[in-house]
């Protein structure tokens, strides 16, 4: 009976379980990025995904048997983090899969001898849990494996059927399952009981495909894919509590706990699950802005920026009150540089990026807790003695505002606040967050998936050929598999070869036709899905069917447009590393045959002058005529001669490097010019921000630069025909032109400012007494809002103690209202800014402002004498 070693640290399992495996065939793969290649999925969410076009039988593998630690993001458990003692957002999944090689009986016997041997865990305490229809497996553990019966656990679809979608590989797997109490016994064992169980390791036997109707067949090539959570076997090994008190975690939250001054192990459950958060979120920002993901309000960026929200947040909780995320992150990447290079690579980037955001964040903080002392306010004038709901979920959903902070806050004002109508909310938000859960799709467009085990991935012959012979191997309609389809047709087609370049790398797909014996096809853009190139077009003439024999051209003239914009691409990226700063990486790009797009990282605009120099630079090495070197290598060859990886793009083992000795080398699977000197000229369009830290130039180069100087060129000359005068003098005729304006506009607003005081003058007759005050109410016609802050500012002025609340039709569909209250009335309890908040509404609008002086829009004109008529009766009520 083996026993279970003295002490592993979580870096020595994660290199046993590699060891084994490698020793054993396996080849060891490097983990993914965070951001996969399946378009399906915002973040790499499992140790197969890589694997995804292997299983699908899209591609060839290198190898039959690998093995990886891959690093993994998941977020649709995110409230469970921290208060589980195994939910993470980021953790690290080891795996050992076989393509089409061995299965069922040497995956369990390698599974138990690592369990047993390896990691000496005793088989008295292991339980295994098989498909409850799988004999096979269950029979393997049984006969061959030697684990009594009581302990093996046969478990329906829902926990032992693996599947990747509604359609697609699929298969029974079998987990095993470490017992912490086995002195309970045999007798009545309940897996789903996590204070006794914890399952560290799944065995996934892919052996069936499963079509649209739900039926199986069996795949020609069976496949294993096992996953063995390192945060588990951890906590196995390590005999902790729980995954976060292991040496992976741990460390990151002594480091908050410092820096809050607080002692983890002497902490309630609150300050805890804060602490466990921390730990758990700063190892998921840090390696997603490794893998160059930045925050961002859309997709994988909200979620890098939701989870720094969160670290911000439970700091607060524990007592925190300035800037520390940093220091927290600097453990996190001192404990996984050594198996994550690029950790302290990207520490500059990845420590820029969480200093903004937090700083960000705690501005924002600070406009909830405003917003929480107006509620408070609110609440008390109505006499409630608490805060709903739905406004806690306000401020927790909207600035991020934590329920305990809402709840201490509230309490300091002897109020409470109605927490089962914040979890209703809650639950609200959950349900729409399941509707989007997180799954893996192995499935690729339509149809597309139930022929891929029939057809071979398209060979491309773009780099070299611009027209091919090829044969019609799919032919779909709408994205449904056909044998044939008509001129007029709208087509989606998958050629065995083709010169098309697929959109991919930010360059746009081609243009072109398809053409045979008495058909033409116009194609108009081509997309990759996994290894096949789909030509999307319709046909202009004739039949074509399955198997057609057909002619590929591509239009050459928007190929030499997008491989000059592309080529461009490149020696803009380096112009700017030379010009602005040498550790300035891309965020994102788009070549198109028109123009070019550039997203680059950078703190800062740049000047106009350092535009000038980047453009200047960009010309000279087209002038001078470098030739391109392209080569194929080893990827680590290609990073060791200095080779400039693309964001998002994926690398195999070999990588095609594109070199513009002296000037640019990059890894790229584009097209290109063979020589600079076939761009022609390059002209920057704008540079701009699109988002923090995040700039964009735009730019033409090539035939695309005379297309925007002659649109240029004739804007200029209409301007001098209409003003006869002469080009140079049209910015001094512009300023002046400006300047007329400016005098212009302020003129009529003193003349309607002055009839507004006019008309308003006539309305003091109207002003009715309540007790000491006195307050006007009216509409007032063709009144711009300025001119009517001004009326009621005048209005108050000359009643002295009181409210005046005027409106406006100033244009159609437009509505203004604005309030003008004396500090007797705000005394009252009446602010301006919330009043005229709420009587907007009405009208389909809002607004706010000062408890003295507010204005307020809407759209729906017609409810404009309800609104007033509202405002008119709040006053008289409030101020009796």
């Amino acid at each position: 009976m083996s026993s279970t070693p003295q002490y592993l640290s979580g870096n020595d399992i994660r290199a046993l379980f590699l060891d084994f495996y490698t020793q054993r065939g396996h080849q060891p793969l490097p983990s993914a990025s965070l951001v996969p290649e399946d378009p399906t999925v915002l973040l790499t969410i499992a140790g197969m995904l890589p694997f995804k076009p292997i299983f699908l039988g899209q591609r060839t593998p290198e190898f039959k048997r690998a093995t990886t630690s891959q690093k993994c993001i998941r977020t649709n458990d995110i409230e469970n983090v921290g208060r589980t003692k195994r939910h993470h957002t980021f953790f690290e999944m080891l795996g050992n899969f076989s393509f089409g090689d061995y299965f069922k009986e040497q995956a369990i016997a390698w599974g138990w001898e690592i369990s047993t041997q390896v990691f000496g865990l005793p088989p008295e305490r292991l339980v295994v849990s098989v498909f409850e229809e799988d004999d096979e497996a269950f029979n393997i553990w049984k006969d061959k494996i030697g684990v009594p019966e009581k302990r093996i656990k046969r478990m329906g679809e829902d926990d032992n059927f693996w599947v990747s979608g509604p359609t697609g590989p699929c298969g029974p797997c079998s987990e095993i399952y470490y017992d912490f109490h086995p002195e309970l016994g045999d007798d009545h064992i309940d897996l789903e009981d996590d204070t006794r169980f914890i399952e560290f390791y799944n065995l996934v036997f892919m052996q069936y495909n499963r079509d649209a109707e739900g039926n199986l067949t069996p795949l020609q090539n069976k496949n294993i894919d096992t996953g063995m959570g390192l945060e588990r076997m951890a906590q196995i090994l390590q005999k902790v509590p729980n995954n976060y008190e292991t040496d992976l975690i741990f460390p990151i939250i002594e480091t908050a706990a410092n820096i809050a001054k607080i002692d983890y192990h002497q902490s309630d459950e609150k300050t805890k699950v804060s602490l466990k958060v921390i730990g758990d979120h700063v190892r998921s920002v840090v390696h997603m802005i490794a893998d160059q993901i930045r925050a961002s309000n859309v997709g994988r960026g909200y979620i890098l920026r939701r989870l720094i929200r969160r670290v911000v947040r439970h700091g607060r909780l524990i007592g925190i009150s300035g800037e520390f995320i940093n220091q927290v992150a600097e453990t996190a990447i001192s404990l996984s540089e050594s198996i994550y290079p690029n950790l302290r690579q990207r520490e500059t980037a990845i420590k820029a990026e969480l200093a903004r955001e937090e700083a960000n964040f705690l501005k924002t903080l600070e406009r909830g807790e405003k917003l929480l002392a107006e509620i408070i306010q609110e609440v008390k004038q109505k006499g409630l003695t608490s805060i709903s709901g739905e406004s806690a979920f306000t401020l927790y959903d909207t600035f991020g505002f934590p329920l305990e902070l809402t709840q201490e806050i509230a309490e300091e004002q002897n109020l409470t606040v109605d927490v089962d109508g914040f979890n209703a909310e809650m639950q609200k938000q959950i349900e729409r967050a399941k509707a989007a859960h997180e799954t893996i799709d192995l499935t690729v467009q339509g149809s597309l998936d139930k022929l891929a085990e029939h057809i071979h991935s398209t060979e491309f012959l773009g780099y070299n050929q611009l027209a091919a012979t090829a044969k019609i191997e799919v032919l779909l309609v709408a994205g449904i598999s056909q044998e044939e389809a008509e001129a007029g047709t709208e087509v989606q087609i998958v050629l065995d070869k083709t010169p098309f370049y697929a959109e991919s790398g930010g360059q746009i797909g081609d243009k072109g036709y398809i053409s045979g014996d008495g058909i033409l096809i116009r194609i108009e853009d081509v997309k990759k899905e996994s290894d096949f190139f789909v030509h999307f077009g319709k046909i202009e003439r004739g039949t074509i069917r399955i198997g057609d024999q057909i002619t590929a051209q591509i239009d050459t003239a928007c190929r030499r447009r997008a491989q000059a914009n592309h080529t461009a691409t490149h020696l803009l990226q380096a112009a700017l590393k030379k010009v602005v700063d040498e550790s300035i990486s891309q965020a994102g790009s788009l070549v198109s045959f028109d123009n070019l797009r550039f997203d680059f990282n950078c703190p800062r605009a740049l000047t106009a002058d350092e535009v000038q120099q980047v453009e200047e630079l960009v010309n000279s090495w087209i002038s001078e005529a470098h030739s391109v070197k392209i080569e194929v290598l080893p990827l680590a060859e290609a990073k060791a001669r200095g080779a400039v990886a693309m964001f998002g793009e994926k690398y195999g083992d070999e990588v095609r490097v594109i070199d513009f000795p002296g000037v640019s080398m990059e890894l790229c699977g584009g097209t290109h010019v063979n020589n600079t000197a076939e761009i022609g000229v390059f002209k920057v369009i704008s540079e701009a921000g699109v988002s923090s830290g995040v700039r964009r130039i735009e730019a033409v180069s090539g035939a695309s630069v005379l297309d925007y100087l002659n649109v240029r060129d004739q804007v200029t000359k209409d301007l001098c025909f209409r003003f006869k005068i002469k080009p140079e003098e049209i910015p001094d005729r512009i300023t002046t032109l400006q300047t007329e304006l400016r005098n212009s506009e302020k003129t009529i607003q003193t003349l309607k400012s002055q009839l507004a005081i006019v008309k308003s003058d006539s309305l003091l007759q109207t002003a009715e007494t309540v007790g000491e005050h006195k307050i006007i109410v009216a509409q007032m016609e063709d009144v711009d809002a300025e001119s009517l802050k001004d009326a009621a500012e005048r209005l108050l002025q000359k009643i002295g103690n009181g409210a005046v609340v005027l409106g406006s039709i100033p244009e159609e569909g437009k509505v203004s209202i604005v309030a003008a209250f004396s500090s007797e009335v705000n005394k009252k309890g009446i602010q301006a800014g919330k009043f005229v908040g709420n009587v907007a509404k009405i009208c389909g609008g809002g607004g706010g402002g000062k408890p003295n002086l507010a204005q307020a829009g809407g759209r729906d004109a017609s409810k404009l004498p309800q609104a007033l008529e509202t405002a008119k009766s709040d006053l008289l009520a409030g101020l009796k």
